[in-house]
This record gives C-alpha cells, sequence and structure tokens, in this order.
C-alpha cells in the first residue's frame, strides 16, 4: 500500500507525506492537516491488543499511518522509548472507569502526544541535517509536555507562549525552570490570543526562513498518537463479546484529544458515543444543540485552566471529518454532516461550582481524587447517564479521561478536600528549581520583533 497522504482543512495546500506535514506544523492556507485515509482495524485486530502493552498497541495503531515513511523496528523502538510509563485503567464502580492519563513526565496526557511527537521529529531533522524552531501556545500542560519532550535536543529550539494569569504555578515552573533550548514567554491575555501570536507567525512570509513548525494540538503529528489510548483502553476493558461497545468522557479544550477519538472510532473502535465535557467555555455545547457558532472571545477563565479555549483550533478537524470546512476564524464555509455528528457525540458545559462540587463528591462516594480538568470529564459522564438512566446497566463500559495528576493543582485539593495530595516523582523538587521567562503584550509587531532578536 502507497503511503497516506495529509490536506489542509482549508483545501488550498498541497497534500503531503506525514514527514512533511509534521515539520511544516501548520499548512501555508492556514489549514491543518488531515489524513486523506484512516486505516481499518479488522475485529480480530482490536482483540489481539488484549494482551498487548501500551507501546505495543501505540505501535500497531502509529505504524498503520505511518506505513512507507518510517522503517518498523526504528519506528517500534521510538515507541518503546516514548511510552516507559504505566496507564492505568481505574475502576470506579460497576464497569465505569477513569484512565489516567497523568502518569507520564509532566504528569498529564500531553506527554502522550509531546514525546512521540518530538522522537519522530528528530528521526527526520536527524535524517536531513535540518533545524527547526518550534513555536507553541498553551493553555496549561502543553507547553510542560513539549518542553520536556524536545528539551536537550541540539537540532530543535522551543519557544512557548502562556497566558500569565491562567495556568498554575506548578504547571509554570514545569516550563520555566529547564532552559537551553527552551525559551518561555508569557502573554498579557489570554490563550486565543497566544494561539493567534503563534498562528500569524506561521504565516508570515517574513518568518520563513526561521524553520518555524508547531508542537500543540494542531500539528498531526500529536494527533495519531492521541487515538491510541482509545484503543488501548477498550481493548483491555472490554468482556470478549462480539457486541461489546464503549462510552468516553472527554474533557476538552482545544479538541485534540476528541479528534484523536474520533480517528479511533474510524479505525474501527466501537465507540457508542463521546460525550464532550467543556467549562464554562461553551462555544462547542451550543453549536451541538443549535447549529450555529459562535466562539467566545475572550475566552472565560475557569479552575480547569487547560480548557479555557474560546474557539477551538481543532474544531476544523472535527469540521472536516463530518464533511464540511471551517476556516481558522471560526466561519463554516460548507456546513458538515450535523445528524451523523450529533449521533456521534454530546457536549455538556460544567461550571466551576459544579466542578468542585464533583470533586469532593468522587472523594466522599469513591475514594475517586479528581483534579479540575477530570472532574469535568467525570461531571459530564455522571450528567449524562443522569440524562440517559436505561444505559446505566452494569454491564455497560464507559470510561473517562483524567488528563492531569491531581498534585499538578494542590490549591484547588488542598481547598476542597483539606489534604495536599501527593507528588509523583515527575513533580517531586520542582519547587526549589529557578525560573526563566520573558514576558509581553498581546501585539504581533512586538512578537515579531522579539523572533528576529532572538532567533537570527
Amino acid at each position: 500500500m502507497s503511503a497516506i497522504l495529509f490536506y489542509s482543512t482549508n483545501l488550498q495546500a498541497a497534500h503531503l507525506t506525514f514527514r512533511e506535514a509534521l515539520l511544516k506544523g501548520i499548512a501555508p492556507d492556514r489549514g491543518l492537516y488531515m489524513p486523506e485515509e484512516i486505516p481499518r482495524l479488522t475485529a480480530d485486530e482490536i482483540a489481539s491488543f488484549t494482551d498487548m502493552t501500551y507501546h505495543q498497541v501505540a505501535f500497531e495503531i502509529c505504524h498503520r499511518f505511518l506505513r512507507d515513511q518510517i522503517d518498523k523496528d526504528t519506528l517500534y523502538e521510538l515507541v518503546k522509548d516514548a511510552y516507559n510509563y504505566e496507564v492505568p485503567l481505574e475502576q470506579v464502580y460497576d464497569k465505569k472507569y477513569i484512565m489516567r492519563l497523568d502518569q507520564g513526565p509532566t504528569a498529564s496526557f500531553k506527554d502522550f502526544a509531546a514525546r512521540m511527537m518530538g522522537r519522530l521529529m528528530q528521526h527526520y531533522l536527524i535524517q536531513q541535517n535540518r533545524k527547526l524552531l518550534i513555536l507553541t501556545a498553551t493553555s496549561g500542560d502543553t507547553g510542560s509536555a513539549i518542553a520536556n519532550a524536545f528539551y536537550g535536543l541540539d537540532n530543535i529550539e522551543v519557544l512557548v507562549l502562556f497566558p500569565e494569569k491562567e495556568v498554575t504555578a506548578r504547571q509554570r515552573k514545569q516550563m520555566t525552570t529547564l532552559g537551553r533550548n527552551v525559551q518561555i514567554v508569557a502573554v498579557d491575555g489570554k490563550f486565543d490570543d497566544c494561539q493567534a501570536l503563534v498562528k500569524e507567525a506561521f504565516a508570515d512570509p517574513d518568518m520563513d526562513d526561521l524553520h518555524l513548525s508547531s508542537a500543540n494540538s494542531i500539528n498531526i503529528g500529536r494527533l495519531i498518537p492521541q487515538s491510541v489510548y482509545y484503543a488501548y483502553s477498550f481493548a483491555h476493558l472490554r468482556s470478549g463479546h462480539h457486541d461489546d461497545s464503549i462510552v468516553f468522557s472527554i474533557p476538552s479544550g482545544n479538541f485534540g484529544d476528541m479528534m484523536g477519538g474520533l480517528l479511533a472510532k474510524s479505525m474501527g473502535i466501537p465507540i457508542d458515543r463521546f460525550v464532550i465535557a467543556v467549562n464554562e467555555n461553551d462555544e462547542f455545547t451550543k453549536y451541538l444543540s443549535s447549529g450555529i457558532y459562535e466562539k467566545i472571545a475572550p475566552s472565560r477563565n475557569c479552575i480547569s485552566s487547560a480548557m479555557n479555549v474560546g474557539h477551538p483550533s481543532n474544531l476544523s478537524r472535527v469540521t472536516a471529518y463530518y464533511g464540511g470546512t471551517m476556516d481558522e476564524q471560526g466561519n463554516i464555509i460548507k456546513k458538515p454532516d450535523f445528524e451523523r455528528m450529533q449521533k456521534d457525540m454530546i457536549s455538556y458545559s460544567i461550571t466551576d461550582t459544579e466542578t468542585e462540587e464533583m470533586i469532593k463528591e468522587a472523594w466522599q462516594a469513591h475514594d475517586l481524587l479528581l483534579e479540575p480538568h477530570g472532574s469535568v470529564g467525570w461531571a459530564g459522564l455522571m450528567r449524562y447517564l443522569k440524562e440517559n438512566p436505561e444505559l446505566d446497566g452494569k454491564n455497560k463500559l464507559f470510561v473517562s479521561l483524567e488528563t492531569a495528576h491531581p498534585a499538578k493543582f494542590p490549591e484547588k485539593i488542598i481547598e476542597l478536600l483539606e489534604f495536599d495530595p501527593a507528588l509523583p516523582a515527575s513533580l517531586e523538587g520542582l519547587e526549589e528549581k529557578t525560573e526563566s521567562y520573558d514576558f509581553l503584550d498581546h501585539d504581533y509587531s512586538m512578537f515579531k520583533q522579539y523572533l528576529n532578536k532572538r532567533y537570527r
């Protein structure tokens, strides 16, 4: 079979191989890359995942997308190196589970995509004797995961922008205490402002010679690895019946996780429905119920800070997946198959008050420790089951994603539960490290000057 090519969601750019799309990051027409073809898994292949480790499942998924793009043995070693930690599937009650995606080096689900993407980029850059400047925006955990994944690589510089007042101290320190090839900038604005600066730099022809690339979920190299944990969790929790299926609840911000789930569904994982749980940035919840999309600007500041996104970049991919076209500004050029979209997913907006109450309720009822993002996901699942009691049987499989370690949000856990969550090894000693980062206003001309001064 020939290599899978990748097209831009704005449909005005050349189709590229995975290697080309990975290193470019965002298409010249400002669209995001999507696979022309989504490979299919047979029922027997999915069943075979049951006895595999996480990195083995990751190899099986990635190899199907990257065929003819990288040697199989090389890919296997990269995957094995990237996923050298556990992926706990914690039973809460009956067949309701929390998938803890917080065991990686930065205690965030972003490690799953960032580590794999960093290794693939390094592989291709060494082959081509090239250098890149990774430019990315973060609303919380992406920055630390990217910084960690690319830290110390000789042919990659990393520049991360974050909203100055909307990340926790521990999230910030995971980025700002590294140094070397990692530079961090606090922006006086929202995550969407940071994202806008990044996108404008990519579209600026004056920046071409800096060899910019992206590393957040607008990069296709992040998306494919994010499809793996849906396949892994289903395979490891399935009962073995031919009619097994699963419902996932996904706390969502920039919608990369959700898009990874859609890829998994198209590959053949029998996903009945996605519960798309958002915070008070409810633009998608309203869109899914009304068919009218209105982005929120500025985005609302909620305690689930990594989800404070008023216009998810990956919504253009979701629209493309359902046969429509949405530009980077959120304008719908061609309507998607809305009926199929509503069949596949339902969305709930969870307030900060509800988020806090669910943290307390989950702990009191189930000894289930959640942080704000995971609480939004679990609250969304509980609302879905309350509205659909006929689905709440003991044999029906439900998984909610916990996307960050509770110890990254100690102030909120102490406030609500009156204890300080134990630190994972990845966060130990962080408080004593020295920080270093710059400040910028939300102004592209100033950002352009900064890039020119630092990287030319």
